[in-house]
């Protein structure tokens, strides 16, 4: 089940990068190399040190390029595998399930991550989120111990993801991948755009996204990918005139009379479509009787990562799947 929880930013790690001038020896007949040319070369080498700003406002300062990674949000795990360091990262939370690969990685805890873990892991730079910021005295532990903390933006749209795909590529010395990975991103949103452009406002389908089951309904309104998503494809949210996440009573879902019904909880909930077409107040619903409910990938939808164009053409297919299964 996909909870709504209450963001609280906490202040991230700053650090300064100090470069002491040395003179050059007068009686010295060579030229001596100074800090800051050292460290200009360093940096044509490595792309490193990298000074960026995070979600918080920090101003930091990155020497080298990271080699143990700890991200504490799944979406910024997908990033780091998309933009090819997954084998620098060594700890994630007990949520991530993507790729493959995260699974076999060390678990360092949920909301309530464990510091400890995090340390032990000794990890020289911390991907963290601006939506999970509730561990504040966590973030202050790291600080305290000089770990490279970057808080990645509490992305609710699309330009806000790639702003976080492009702040980690930064931190990772990844830009060139960054920059390639959003540009692939808007070609693929574009082409499905146009394919949209062919369905009219008269074929427009109303559509109820249903994030979690009876007794409590809960659908997404404006602010959120889901809803961006339906208004890309052409189509219309049901609960559109509403913000974030919001419960309904079964009542007033009813009273909306979607054309389509999207789920998104099939992950924890066996069959969720034939519960859907099992309820006796639903039957005449014309996404019911019209054999209109489909089961899509949470993740896909709401993860803020490279893997929301997946889901934008995931909900494009069940909705309007003569227009997208071409």
């Amino acid at each position: 089940m996909r909870k709504s929880y209450i963001s609280r930013i906490a202040i991230s790690i700053v650090l300064l990068f100090l470069v002491s001038l040395i003179g050059c020896s007068g009686t010295n007949t060579k030229e001596q190399a100074t800090p800051e040319s050292k460290a200009g070369t360093r940096q044509q080498e490595s792309g490193f040190p990298v000074t960026l700003t995070d979600a918080t406002g920090a101003k930091m300062t990155i020497e080298n390029k990271p080699t143990r990674i700890v991200s504490l949000m799944p979406s910024n795990t997908e990033i780091a595998f998309a933009l090819g360091v997954g084998n620098e990262v060594v700890g994630v939370t007990d949520w991530d399930n993507y790729p493959e690969e995260v699974l076999e990685i060390e678990k360092v805890g949920g909301l309530d991550y464990n510091v400890e873990k995090v340390l032990a892991l000794e990890p020289d730079l911390v991907l963290a989120n601006a939506s999970r910021m509730s561990n504040e005295q966590g973030y202050q532990q790291l600080q305290s111990v000089g770990v490279p903390v970057v808080v990645v933006p509490n992305a609710t749209s699309f330009d806000e993801v790639y702003d976080s795909i492009s702040l980690i590529g930064k931190a990772i010395g990844a830009d060139a991948k960054a920059t390639e990975i959003i540009s692939t991103m808007k070609e693929k949103l574009e082409k499905i755009k146009e394919q949209a452009s062919a369905i009219s406002d008269e074929e427009k389908k109303m559509v109820w996204v249903e994030v979690q089951p009876e007794p409590d309904l809960y659908t997404t309104g404006k602010g959120t990918f889901m809803d961006d998503m339906l208004t890309l494809i052409n189509a219309k949210n049901a609960a559109g005139d509403y913000k974030g996440w919001v419960k309904f009573t079964e009542e007033d879902a009813l009273l909306l009379n979607p054309d389509v019904i999207v789920v998104t909880y099939g992950f924890y909930v066996d069959n969720p479509t034939e519960k859907v077409y099992s309820r006796p107040a639903w039957k005449d619903v014309p996404a019911v009787k019209n054999g209109q409910v489909f089961e899509v990938d949470a993740d896909k939808t709401n993860r803020s990562g490279p893997r929301l164009v997946e889901g934008v053409e995931e909900l494009a297919s069940v909705i309007y799947p003569e227009i997208f299964n071409k």
